[in-house]
């Protein structure tokens, strides 16, 4: 085949475009392959006044509050993208104010529970850095909290709403992909692909009750992880069977937060609970709190309170041996407890003076002078009379007790039965009756009366006159391995003590803190001439 030149010319042509055509596709889909790809690896929203970025949030919640609010963007991520109107925002706005006053009124009331309980324990007692370091927490964020209102408290009335969504964008190559495992039911996948190996690193996996937990694990076992459910959040360890178990805390959406160890997904063991009304520092059994335990050691501060039975009974008068006053048991139901040998001085000590209208105790002001001649801070206490009108046992208590300069404040013993409440009245007629003599000691010696009650009594009565439980410090009986739960001043631990110096049994006190809270009450709260 004979092929000319003007065509062999033209097929040249053809060719060589061919070439360079071919040649540029290449080059530019090799091009195209090396140029790195953008992808979204954060984004979150501004809230805007008048131009201005007040504070930064992820989302807008059924609620209509701010989810992730915050006044820095750095640790938002995900941020949905929120298109509303400017009078919307306005009403999104005063809404969440509202919220976060709440929030801080909350929060303060926190911070005065664990105050008290900072004030009155210290490094000695089972779990005190665990709550300080909680205490701390909820100081951050009370003043993040109120960074947050200051921040909407400045958005002028009149200004100009908007929400500016922002995303941010890096190289693909150059974000680091977190290496995370899957699980669904038996089976693991990590990276679309089904593990034969044992699980280590960060993953996802839910519990029995299909619970999704993101977590550490190491050598195919949970050690670490964050479980949510309807009611909160768990962070802390597990056991086998995914359960809580070891040291963890949890938050739930009524604002109780628990720190402590788990047994079975449940508190068990030393924990503490907090919430805007108390706190439960002690031991937990099967989710059920027990109490604190308290050790007793040198360094707390104890006294006795004592009447006309500690001179003995009947013919047989017993003298008091005040040089000699040392406390050598604390009864039955404490000695394990305590740290070392019980050889603690006697640094206060309360004696009865009066009961109802009539009856005084014949000791009462011999063991007085003697208590105060031998250094003891003293107090005087007045057995309370459901049968006598309180203004006129108050009248007869100041008659007959001594109320000198550094005297401890006057006591009202209340330990009526149910039938002598019932008796009475009922239980409006007896807080009547206290709030009545308290108040006629109190205008005549110038300092608030102690409140004297057992446990049961605080168990059935005390939550219904809140004005007293707030106003009045708690002197309580309660014969227990526990600390009593409530914010009292002195605790009488025991009916059965011994003390050096005294014939028989003797109540032990103690003074609920260690010598700076007592040095602030010896500072405060005694009676001053």
């Amino acid at each position: 085949m004979v092929i000319k030149k003007k065509t062999l010319a033209r097929w040249s042509i053809a060719i060589c475009v061919a070439c360079v055509v071919s040649l540029g596709v290449m080059f530019a889909y090799s091009y195209s392959s090396r140029q790195p790809r953008k992808i979204i690896t954060r984004s979150y929203n501004i809230l805007r006044a008048n131009n201005k970025d007040i504070l930064f949030f992820r989302s807008i919640g059924k609620d209509s509050l701010f989810v992730a609010l915050a006044t820095d963007n750095k640790a938002i991520s995900f941020g949905t993208t929120e298109s509303i109107t400017s009078g919307e925002i306005r009403r999104i706005v005063e809404h969440n104010k509202k919220h976060i006053e709440k929030r801080l009124l909350s929060l303060d009331s926190i911070a005065d529970v664990m105050q008290y309980y900072l004030d009155v324990h210290n490094v000695q007692d089972e779990g005190y850095e665990m709550v300080a370091k909680h205490n701390d927490v909820v100081k951050s964020n009370i003043k993040q909290t109120q960074a947050l209102m200051a921040c909407l408290n400045s958005i002028p009335e009149s200004a100009r709403l908007e929400i500016l969504h922002i995303d941010i964008y890096e190289n693909e190559d150059s974000v680091a992909i977190p290496d995370i495992f899957i699980e669904e039911g038996n089976a693991v996948w990590k990276k679309g692909l089904l593990l034969k190996i044992g699980r280590s690193g960060e993953g996802i996996a839910r519990d029995k009750s299909h619970r999704w937990i993101r977590g550490t694990w190491i050598a195919d076992t949970l050690v670490y992880g964050i479980r949510t459910d309807s009611i909160g959040t768990y962070r802390g360890a597990f056991d086998k069977e995914r359960k809580a178990a070891g040291h963890g805390n949890y938050n739930d959406s009524k604002g109780n937060f628990y720190e402590g160890h788990w047994t079975d997904d449940r508190p068990d063991g030393f924990g503490f609970n907090i919430n805007t009304e108390n706190i439960k520092a002690g031991e937990w059994k099967s989710g059920k709190y027990k109490g604190e335990r308290m050790n007793y050691t040198s360094e707390r501060i104890y006294g006795i309170d004592i009447s006309r039975y500690q001179h003995g009974k009947g013919k047989k008068y017993y003298p008091i041996l005040w040089n000699k006053l040392n406390i050598t048991y604390l009864g039955k139901a404490n000695h394990k407890r305590t740290n070392g040998n019980v050889d603690y001085p006697v640094s206060f000590v309360y004696i009865k003076s009066t009961e109802g209208t009539s009856i005084r105790n014949k000791h009462y002001h011999a063991d007085y002078k003697q208590a105060r001649r031998h250094g003891l801070y003293c107090g005087a206490y007045h057995f309370f009379s459901t049968k006598s009108d309180a203004a006129k046992q108050a009248k007869f208590f100041i008659k007959h007790s001594y109320f000198n300069n550094g005297d401890f404040p006057p006591v009202l013993d209340v330990e009526p039965s149910d039938a002598q409440i019932s008796k009475m009245g009922g239980e409006k007629v007896l807080f009547d009756a206290i709030r009545t003599w308290m108040s006629v000691v109190k205008k005549h010696t110038g300092i608030r009366p102690i409140l004297y009650v057992n446990q049961s009594f605080v168990n059935k009565y005390l939550s219904h006159a809140p004005d007293i439980k707030r106003e009045y410090d708690v002197w309580i009986a309660r014969y227990g391995e526990y600390r009593p739960d409530v914010r009292l001043l002195l605790w009488q631990l025991c009916p059965d003590g011994k003390v050096n110096g005294i014939h028989g049994d003797v109540d032990i006190n103690v003074f609920n803190g260690y010598q700076d809270r007592f040095d602030l009450f010896l500072k405060t709260q005694l009676i001053k001439q």
